[in-house]
This record gives structure tokens, C-alpha cells and sequence, in this order.
């Protein structure tokens, strides 16, 4: 009889396997794939990984400003990719390393439910007193006329290409879409970015997405842009009634992402399942007593860190500590070439819920550091505050090392400081953090 049986080992199952590890409960870990999930194996790690060879590369072209020249530069895409693996397999030795360390066990196979506290896999019954489940999400085909052809791929089967296209078509302008968009730019690939929205990112601030957009210029983007059909190498696709077709060598399908569900025996066991996906409380729970869900699988909240924190609040839900996971003041990052990021409220969110607000913003090139490393590079921090309570309820910046920053704008919405409070608080100088001080000194 296990304390706790987790199954998937992506971040969040993998810290809630830490914690609970640490607290003293025999834990036992369930993946059927490698430690650390899409986030470490295909997702966050090994894209960010080429994201930032691509722009060590930019740099190096765009050095001479800074008085540093170099000849020949060349991107060598295999080295790239060895680099990349060496960095997952680091990663994935190093979460082994902290299971061992807190007396996890890890078992590798699929994992089924049979009953509300029994757990399948391998050819053997395990049980548990609470059962975390943690399986994460995989990429969405729509139901698109040629959409499995084999010019087209995901983003697990781009992270593995062995040359480099030539022509990239991207179908679907959300984070993904961006980061793929911004990497095979930067690497002189003629990249096209298809989505069906008005504008890119639905999410960000309205001011954020026209900003990166028009920061990309080697990226043509179509939005408002229906893809009809794909024929081999070929996308059709509608706006404003007008057909058109548009060809590539390879086809990125980014679209949106779907929860892992299908073989974990959700239905079977009676666990009540949405349209996003388990459906929870604030606590991880489901409507099962002692199972709970964590991270995409919920469709809560599909970022990496947000999934490490619902394990958090699962465990410590479960050692009777009082703790609930919030949604207001999670971070999010584009580590697109500029980078985005952002937590809390948009303008455009304030607004619809009815709640006045104050703007302030400040150009990145008007900060000293900025403007030393980064040049007169397209940058801004846009801070949005309650104008009767003056509390922080939403940052958002473009520019480089604003993915390092935004934390501190996350602490501040999160403790609910207002503007005084703020600017009471000494930032470092030189530092690029402080745009975000001078984007409340803008608010009248």
C-alpha cells in the first residue's frame, strides 16, 4: 500500500512526487515514457534549448553595433540537436537523481485505473491511499482535408528534423506557433504563419501581439486566415471569401493541445471528465475522494509551472495543509526573438470585467542596460492598475530578459501591492527590471 501513487512524470508530477517524498510518504511514480515529460523531453526544454542557439546566432550577425565582428558565421543544425539532447538527458539523470534522493519509486509503463485507489500497469496492481493523476496533453490535428499527410508535422516531430527546411508553413499563431516562427526566421527559413484569429496570441495584451508581430518581420502573417484543405506540400486557405494556396516544404501543425486521456480508464471508474478535461476544485480534486489531477490534463492553466504548483497544492491537500491553487497571478512567456511575458490582467480583460483602470508604459530603450545590450531593439513594459485601489492587476513586457523579470510583477499581484508600495521597493541599476518601476512612475 503506497501514501500516494503519481502517474505521469512531467513537472508536475515529478515535484508533487518531491514534496511528497520529502514529507515522508511512500510515493510511487508511474511514467510510461522518459522523466520529465513533454516539458523536458519535447516541450519546453529542448525548445528553448534551439531558441536560444538561433539567437546566439542573430546576435552574432547583429554584433558589429557593439563593436564585435565575426566572419563566416554558420548554423550547424546537427550540433544544435546533439546539444539539445545533452541537455534533456542532464535534465532527465537530474530528476532520476531527486527521486532517489526522496525515496521515490519509479515505475515505467502506461498506467490504467481500475478502481478509485488501484492502479495498473505492467502486469501488476498497485495501491494507494491517494492516487495524483498528472498525464499531461499532446497536440491537436483538426479534423482538416489532408491535415495527416506526411509534409505535415507537430511540434514533437519538428523537435527531430534533420535538415532544414527551406519554406515553413505554421498553422496556428498561439505560442507554439510563434516560438517555431520566431526560431526558423531567425535561421533565414521563409516562415508563414496561418491563423484563424485577428491577431496572434489571443491571450497577451493587445499591444504585446502587434508589437511582436511587427517585430518579426521576416515571419508573413495571415491572420483572419481559414485553412480549407492540405494537398502533400500544398495549404489552401480562405480570408475574406478569397482562396489562396501556399506551399512549403514541411507543414507545422500548432493548433492547440488535447488532455491524455484516452487510456488512463477515466470513464470506467466513474472520475467526472469536461470538455478541458478532469474537472477540479481549487485543492486538485476531483469528485473522486483521495484522486486527484494536476497540470494540462485539467485544461486549467497548460503551462509547465503552473502544473509544478497544482502538485503542490495536491500534496499538501493531502498531508492536511491548507493550500489552494490560484490563477490570477500565473506568469506566462513567449521565448520567441524578442521575447513576451506577462501575468495578470490585460487592458482589454480589465475592461470587459467592468473595472477601471490606469496604463503606465516605458519603452525598453529608454533603459539604460537595455539600450547597452540590446541596442535600439523594440521593447516595451506595460503596467495595468486599479485606478481606485491603485493594486497592481496586470504586467506585460516585450524584450530581452523580461521571461527573468515578470516573477517579480507575479509577487506583486499576488500579495496585491499597490503603486506606493512598488515604488518604495529599491531596484538594482543598471538593471532591465527596472522598466517595470518606471512603468509605474508613468501612471497619472
Amino acid at each position: 500500500m503506497y501514501d500516494l501513487i503519481i502517474i505521469g512524470a512531467g513537472p508536475g508530477g515529478y515535484i508533487a512526487a518531491e514534496r511528497a517524498g520529502a514529507a515522508g510518504k511512500k510515493v510511487l511514480l508511474v511514467e510510461k515514457g522518459h522523466l520529465g515529460g513533454v516539458c523536458t523531453n519535447a516541450g519546453c526544454i529542448p525548445t528553448k534549448t534551439l531558441l536560444n542557439s538561433a539567437k546566439l546566432y542573430v546576435h552574432g550577425k547583429e554584433a558589429q553595433q557593439f563593436g564585435v565582428s565575426f566572419t563566416g558565421a554558420s548554423y550547424d543544425l546537427g550540433k544544435a540537436m546533439a546539444w539539445k539532447q545533452e541537455v534533456i538527458e542532464t535534465l532527465r539523470k537530474g530528476i532520476a537523481f531527486q527521486m532517489k534522493r526522496f525515496n521515490v519509486e519509479v515505475s515505467k509503463g502506461e498506467a490504467v485505473l481500475t478502481a478509485k485507489d488501484i492502479v495498473a500497469s505492467g502486469g501488476k496492481e498497485y495501491k494507494a491511499r491517494n492516487i495524483i493523476i498528472g498525464t499531461g496533453s499532446s497536440p491537436v490535428i483538426p479534423p482538416i482535408p489532408g491535415a495527416d499527410g506526411e509534409k505535415v508535422v507537430t511540434s514533437n516531430e519538428i523537435l527531430e528534423i534533420k535538415t532544414m527546411p527551406q519554406k515553413l508553413i505554421i498553422i496556428g499563431g498561439g505560442v507554439i506557433g510563434v516560438e517555431f516562427a520566431s526560431y526558423f526566421s531567425s535561421l533565414d527559413v521563409e516562415v508563414t504563419v496561418i491563423e484563424m484569429l485577428p491577431e496572434i496570441i489571443p491571450f497577451m495584451d493587445n499591444d504585446l501581439s502587434k508589437l511582436i508581430r511587427r517585430t518579426m518581420k521576416k515571419v508573413d502573417f495571415r491572420l483572419a486566415t481559414k485553412v480549407e484543405s492540405i494537398s502533400g506540400s500544398t495549404v489552401k486557405v480562405t480570408r475574406d471569401g478569397k482562396e489562396e494556396s501556399l506551399s512549403a516544404d514541411l507543414i507545422l501543425m500548432s493548433v492547440g493541445r488535447k488532455p491524455n486521456l484516452e487510456s488512463l480508464g477515466a470513464g470506467a471508474i466513474g472520475l467526472d471528465v469536461g470538455k478541458k478535461g478532469i474537472k477540479v476544485n481549487e485543492k486538485m480534486q476531483t469528485n473522486l475522494p483521495g484522486v486527484y489531477a494536476i497540470g494540462d490534463v485539467t485544461g486549467e492553466s497548460l503551462l509547465a509551472h503552473s502544473a509544478s504548483r497544482m502538485g503542490e497544492v495536491a500534496v499538501n491537500t493531502i498531508l492536511g495543509k491548507r493550500d489552494l491553487m490560484r490563477y490570477h497571478a500565473v506568469p506566462w512567456v513567449v521565448y520567441s526573438l524578442p521575447e513576451a511575458a506577462g501575468v495578470g490582467l490585460t487592458e482589454e480583460q480589465a475592461k470587459a470585467d467592468n473595472i477601471t483602470v490606469k496604463v503606465g508604459k516605458w519603452q525598453m530603450r529608454s533603459n539604460g542596460r537595455f539600450l547597452a545590450e540590446h541596442g535600439k531593439e523594440n521593447g516595451i513594459c506595460k503596467v495595468i492598475v486599479d485606478a481606485k485601489t491603485e493594486a497592481v492587476l496586470g504586467v506585460h513586457m516585450v524584450g530581452g530578459y523580461c521571461s527573468e523579470i515578470i516573477y517579480g510583477a507575479a509577487i506583486a499581484i499576488e500579495a496585491e501591492l499597490r503603486v506606493q508600495e512598488m515604488k518604495e521597493i529599491i531596484f538594482p541599476h543598471p538593471t532591465v527590471s527596472e522598466v517595470f518601476k518606471d512603468a509605474l512612475w508613468e501612471i497619472e
